[in-house]
């Protein structure tokens, strides 16, 4: 854990590449919904299938690449998913001027990119472990985690200002254009990456496509892991509509007020992510990790008691930093120890089972969610959301595991083919 050290120049590379596509992203958020309402003049049904249904088929539809990418080299694959998603979101504009755009080619186009970024967000952290030593994984992680955080500081009111002054597909060929930028990032890595050991089997048969679940079910600190993370992502992103419903509507808070809310806070994900290391560095990976996980799931119960006004706004910005702070220490330190845990001929297959089964949950709790807010109201429902998250940390690891290695993924194979054969 040296301070200030360099993880060298294909590191650096794959760090840039990572930024473009981030501030792509965050210049874009929320575009889709925005070309559907004013351009294609959708209503919330539209808006509300684009958002959930578009991601739970891309997450369906990357079930079957996971096990696929695991026996294949990861960097052309990262350079394809990106090329895959510069090409379908360069289809928008494309189809926006020549007048033929569609509610339905919105949708396809938001499964072709929910589904390539799932495989490229596994196979980066496999090809990750080929780029720094075990030891760097953290730094590596606290880089990332800080470079999002600015992203998203910056990129959504850039991306509004790009739709006032260009219109409302400016900001998709920003986003279509970062991902090419990251595939020539990627690709400039350059070096020889270790071909993987080709599979037993000569075809992917179906079990094969739980082999990712299998694994994390099977190891003692992966599992609880996995359900806190689906879990309290799921329920964060549920409450986030009824939030913006209480907000913008009975409140009264002004679109301005709104944005500012939650863009100010993300100040608090930069710092966190900086403190990630030194406090690893001083009171161990797990004590940190189970630590900043209970007290992020404190904070989001603050908000059942917003109410109109300046205090309003100052409680939702307090408690957004609170929430975002320990987030930003949670996940690069989560990140390196699930990367950590699981072995080297495991790691692109168990990232798409944690990713799909993150975003189904997410779309399954948006969508109950939004259920729950039409029959009791937006306050109670986001009121249950916050309880809930307090049980969340109970589902954190409760002691340290040691790093994985590829015998041990070779012996959890074994031991679910005996247990198929008995």
């Amino acid at each position: 854990m040296r301070s200030g050290h360099r993880l060298g120049r294909r590191f650096g590379w794959l760090w840039g590449a990572y930024g473009a596509s981030a501030l792509g992203t965050w210049l874009a958020f929320g575009s889709f919904e925005l070309i559907a309402i004013r351009v294609l003049h959708a209503g919330p049904a539209e808006v509300a299938v684009l958002a959930s249904v578009g991601v739970a088929v891309g997450a369906a539809v990357a079930v079957p690449l996971g096990p696929w990418v695991e026996f294949r080299r990861k960097r052309p694959v990262l350079i394809a998913t990106d090329l895959v998603r510069f090409a379908a979101l360069l289809t928008i504009p494309a189809a926006f001027v020549l007048g033929v755009l569609t509610f339905v080619q919105l949708l396809l186009v938001s499964v072709v990119v929910a589904a390539a970024d799932i495989t490229f967000r596994a196979a980066s952290g496999a090809y990750l472990k080929t780029l720094v030593p075990a030891e760097d994984l953290l730094v590596a992680g606290a880089r990332f985690e800080s470079t999002a955080w600015t992203t998203t500081i910056i990129g959504p009111p850039l991306g509004g200002a790009a739709i006032g002054l260009l219109g409302p597909v400016a900001t998709v060929v920003a986003d279509g254009v970062s991902y090419l930028l990251s595939a020539l990032g990627i690709r400039a890595t350059g070096g020889d990456e270790p071909r993987p050991e080709p599979r037993e089997a000569p075809r992917l048969r179906a079990p094969d496509l739980l082999d990712g679940w299998r694994y994390i079910l099977a190891d003692p600190t992966l599992r609880p892991l996995f359900f806190n993370t689906a879990l309290f992502n799921g329920l964060v992103m549920a409450a986030q509509p009824l939030l913006a419903v209480l907000m913008l509507g009975r409140l009264g808070f002004t679109p301005w007020q709104y944005g500012l809310a939650f863009a100010a806070p993300s100040i608090g994900g930069l710092l966190g992510s900086r403190l990630a290391r030194p406090l690893v560095t001083r009171f161990g990976q797990h004590r940190v990790m189970v630590a900043s996980g209970a007290l992020r799931a404190i904070w989001p119960l603050g908000l059942v008691f917003l109410g109109p006004g300046t205090g309003g706004l100052l409680l939702v910005m307090g408690v957004e930093l609170g929430l975002i702070f320990c987030c930003g220490v949670f996940n690069p330190v989560y990140s390196t120890y699930r990367l950590e845990r699981t072995a080297n001929d495991r790691v692109t297959r168990t990232l798409t089972a944690w990713a799909v089964t993150t975003k189904a949950s997410t779309a399954l709790l948006t969508a109950l969610w939004g259920v729950l807010g039409a029959l009791f109201g937006p306050r109670t429902a986001i009121a249950l959301a916050g309880v809930l998250l307090l049980a969340t940390p109970l589902l954190l690891p409760r002691r340290t595991a040691a790093p994985a290695t590829e015998g041990e993924g070779e012996a959890g194979s074994e031991a679910e083919a005996a247990a198929g054969r008995a």
